[in-house]
């Protein structure tokens, strides 16, 4: 039986893989977990619980919520906010627990159940390990030990919140957003309210895009993995700038007033620059993952600033933030972490410190982003393939390094399987984009033929 939990909590099919007897399972054994780990310290515990507007979200939200009120601990519901929103909740009103429902950036069937430890911060490898443990044991028959009386939770909304998280977005940036037009992708997701609101109450011009979410149609053909939308909006609208988050806005990309994408790794080279010459980026350093175009890695050494890699994952650019004290770090897809502001990729803030950036500077996005040359980088998904894999195939070793012999130093390879979807990812790096595609596909052939 494959690990519940991913690189991003647990994930699945909602009502099939994730169902409500799972998510109550889970938050139940969340709270005994860290009751036992000394994080609740004898007092009545408090969680704050939100999810992105997916239909299925309603009935996880009531089992989630459920789950925590059964074993003791008081609710704040903050209804459909960002992943970060909850994060930075959970740290300002000092909850010890926070739980976000959300699939990110998946189609909408999916679902997901993501925990955040007091101060907002992602849950230890070893904590979810504990926590699957213990929800297993228990799912297999092992009563849980309950609360009555006046011993369970309360429930309560926290109307507030929006509100909260929209001032604190607004009341970091170092200058405002006079005089910029920008248009806003709010992907039909948890982000449709929050951005266009911080964007407006930070002095930018708002143009909005797929801000009107039914439930079903999250992530529907827009967001920031669908950005022809948005392109064309902002040629459109004349704008400055746009921003696209995903479902649940822990990610930004942006688009330039060409329409031309600005992706994680440019975004993080424009806002590098800025925090060297504001004195921000601590140790003169940015956490990038090993996804990072090899353009961004030479326009750092040229800039003077220097890059860490971390594998995949804005949790391990998050831990390589914190041991080392950096303040700045992301990965291309577009989480970003501003760690002095934020405890997880926040993209309405990513988009506020962009534009933040352009109004500063008076110059476009598209010069500012022009720090760095893209090298053509092709990435191709494997699916119906044991990913697990992927590390210890002898003839998938052999094929890599045939790969990288025959790019030289101007190219590079990873193979890699996906910590939240079933497939594995095959990236090819090259000066020559023919030639990366080429070698990416014979790649993900050999990937299909060895794994399938």
């Amino acid at each position: 039986m494959g690990r519940l939990f991913g690189t991003d909590g647990v994930r699945g099919v909602a009502n099939a893989d994730l169902t409500a007897e799972m998510a109550l399972g889970l938050s139940v054994a969340a709270a005994h977990v860290l009751a036992e780990a000394g994080t609740f310290k004898g007092h009545r515990p408090v969680a704050v619980v939100g999810r992105d507007p997916r239909a299925s979200g309603e009935f996880l939200e009531a089992a989630v919520v459920a789950g925590l009120a059964s074993a003791g601990v008081d609710v704040l519901r903050v209804g459909v906010l960002p992943t970060p929103a909850v994060a930075y909740l959970t740290g300002a009103l000092g909850a010890d627990l926070g739980v976000m429902l959300s699939a990110s950036h998946n189609p909408m069937p999916d679902n997901g159940i993501k925990f955040f430890a007091r101060g907002g911060h992602k849950l230890a490898d070893e904590l979810e390990d504990r926590i699957e443990r213990t929800y297993r044991e228990h799912a297999s028959g092992e009563p849980w030990d309950r609360p009555t009386g006046a011993g369970v939770g309360r429930v309560k909304e926290y109307d507030e919140g929006f509100d909260k998280y929209v001032a604190h977005l607004v009341g970091v940036l170092p200058n405002r957003l006079d005089g910029l037009r920008v248009v806003i992708d709010g992907a039909h997701g948890a982000a449709a309210r929050v951005s266009p609101e911080a964007f407006a109450r930070a002095g930018a011009e708002v143009v909005t895009i797929a801000t009107e979410p039914d439930g079903l149609n999250i992530n529907d053909g827009c967001g920031s993995t669908h950005l022809q939308g948005l392109r064309a909006a902002v040629v459109e609208h004349g704008a400055d700038l746009g921003v696209a988050h995903d479902g649940d806005a822990d990610r930004c990309l942006a688009v330039d007033a060409a329409g031309e994408e600005i992706d994680g790794d440019q975004i993080l080279s424009v806002l590098a620059l800025g925090m060297k010459e504001a004195g921000t980026l601590r140790r003169n350093t940015v956490v990038a993952t090993v996804m990072s175009n090899l353009g961004f890695k030479l326009a750092m050494e040229h800039e003077g600033v220097e890059l860490l890699q971390t594998a995949v994952g804005d949790r391990y650019v998050l831990e390589e933030m914190k041991r080392g004290g950096y303040s700045l770090g992301g990965e291309q897809s577009g989480h970003v972490i501003a760690l002095d502001h934020a405890t997880t990729g926040d993209g309405t803030l990513t988009g506020l410190m962009l534009a933040a950036r352009v109004a500063a500077t008076g110059r476009p996005l598209a010069e500012l982003a022009g720090v760095m040359r893209r090298l053509p980088q092709v990435l191709v998904n494997v699916r119906d393939v044991d990913k697990t894999r992927v590390t210890s195939s002898a003839r998938l070793a052999t094929a890599v390094n045939e790969a990288e012999k025959e790019l030289g130093e101007t190219g590079r390879v990873l193979l890699r399987s996906s910590g939240t979807e079933p497939l594995v990812r095959v990236m090819v790096e090259a000066a020559d984009l023919e030639q990366a595609r080429a070698v990416a596909q014979r790649l993900a052939d050999e990937v299909k033929s060895a794994l399938g």
